[in-house]
């Protein structure tokens, strides 16, 4: 099991913008929307976590390594802000873990009889099918 990552509140970079959609007056007006910036290269992650972040193919994470979040789900900035912050702390706890490395086997002998006595099989069935030769 590995040990629960943790960042600093400066790594991190939010700001409050106006959410999008449909909304009532308010929402031309309050500033509700949490846009989460983080930084993958500058964090104080551990190298092999920031290596495994910034390989996966994950379109929130731009060229420059950095992980951008958009909030904007709840009415209250407060809760858009939990939310960005559990998302961020979600995505990291999924690449903390170590995938486990894959061991190479080789097939057994009889499943690969098995299997060339199958493939045998069937091109014995296909020669068959050629034409009839007329004599």
């Amino acid at each position: 099991m590995t040990a629960p990552l943790a960042i600093q509140e400066h790594e991190v970079e939010i700001s409050a913008i106006r959410a999008q959609g449909a909304g009532g007056q308010n929402v031309h007006k309050v500033s509700s929307a949490i846009h989460l910036r983080f930084d993958i290269a500058a964090s104080s992650l551990p190298e092999p976590v920031k290596e495994r972040l910034l390989a996966l193919r994950d379109s929130r994470v731009t060229a420059a390594g950095v992980f951008i979040i958009k909030a904007q789900i709840h009415r209250t900035q407060e809760r858009n802000r939990l939310d960005a912050f559990a998302r961020l702390h979600e995505w990291l706890q999924q690449a903390a873990h170590a995938p486990k490395l894959r061991r190479p086997t080789k097939a057994t002998k009889g499943s690969q009889r098995r299997r060339l006595e199958g493939k045998s099989q069937r091109a014995e069935i296909k020669a068959g099918r050629g034409k009839v030769a007329a004599d």
